[in-house]
């Protein structure tokens, strides 16, 4: 090599990859394994993704930006259509869609719909069966559906398959190796490198709280529950947070409180260390519930949330 050629330098690989699936398929999970920190809540209970959350993988070999979506599942009311229609939006503007199925399971319709949405996609897609710890594993029943269906819209599209376990770790890698070779060449990272995550902090603490309610009441009421942070004062590294429980129904607020608000304690013993180590401050929350009836039809409402518009 002459003292005038040099070493051409590698343009980084980005990609922002749509992480869509049916409820429950574990995408939160998957997320928070492939960016290395948790940047999603994690509930069994539906609906617990309600926003599209953006989790950031920055490497030497370059960047992916994931779109956590809300899991389809059968809507029900105007709050579970809106995130339906959420996570098929994200699913057309996305570099990549990445459909993560629980493979432990035999297809559902929400993957059936999944799949045919696809189906017409132009972008690159991984289909990657989930929960691979698991026994059995219903790979080729999946695969069938999926011939099956190209087969009835006459159409031909190359996936890539793939098996993992979000939970465990198994496979992980593999998944970000082969969304890094699907990524196209940039100019630049599409965010600094020191970031994790772009979701606003008002919106992420109110998901944190959520999960702890989640975790208490499990399926009691968690459909009817949602948290609004209503003010954040920094005082050095202490953050005072008031935050707002809503509910549907007054008779709901005792159950949210709990007996001798023993609910409420426990929701706040769980969330202050969280977002302390989340933020790294030292967060002191204060929690009020609120009857709201019919928040989830009330635009203004929704919109403070984070569930429609831009955030």
């Amino acid at each position: 090599m002459t003292p005038c050629e040099t070493i051409p330098t590698l343009k980084p690989r980005c990609a922002v990859v749509g992480v869509v699936g049916r409820t429950n398929s574990g995408k939160s999970t998957l997320v928070n394994r492939l960016v290395g920190e948790k940047v999603s809540i994690v509930s069994p209970v539906v609906q617990t993704t309600r926003n599209t959350i953006r989790g950031i993988l920055s490497e030497p070999r370059g960047q992916l930006v994931f779109l956590d979506t809300p899991g389809l599942h059968k809507a029900e009311g105007h709050l579970g259509t809106l995130m339906n229609r959420m996570a098929r939006q994200t699913a057309s503007t996305v570099d990549i869609v990445l459909l993560v199925i629980d493979g432990s399971h035999l297809p559902q319709i929400e993957d059936d719909g999944w799949l045919r949405r696809l189906a017409h996609t132009e972008q690159p897609c991984v289909f990657l069966l989930n929960k691979s710890d698991r026994e059995p594993l219903y790979t080729a029943e999946y695969q069938t559906l999926w011939a099956t269906i190209l087969q009835e819209k006459g159409v031909t599209k190359e996936v890539l398959w793939l098996s993992a376990s979000a939970a465990g770790g198994a496979g992980v890698d593999a998944v970000t190796d082969t969304l890094f070779t699907l990524a196209a060449p940039a100019d630049e990272l599409l965010f600094p490198e020191d970031v994790v995550s772009d979701y606003p902090r008002k919106l992420a603490i109110s998901d944190v709280i959520r999960e702890k309610l989640f975790a208490k009441l499990m399926d009691e009421l968690p459909h009817e529950i949602a948290v609004r942070v209503d003010e954040i004062v920094e005082e050095g590294t202490d953050w005072h947070i008031t935050a707002t429980i809503l509910v549907n129904r007054y008779s709901q607020k005792g159950i949210v409180i709990g007996d001798k608000g023993r609910t409420i304690r426990y929701v706040k013993r769980g969330a202050e260390p969280e977002i302390s180590d989340m933020f790294g401050v030292h967060a002191h929350l204060e929690l009020w519930v609120k009857e709201e009836k019919n928040w989830m039809k009330n635009f203004f409402l929704l919109r403070q949330l984070g569930y429609i518009g831009d955030r």
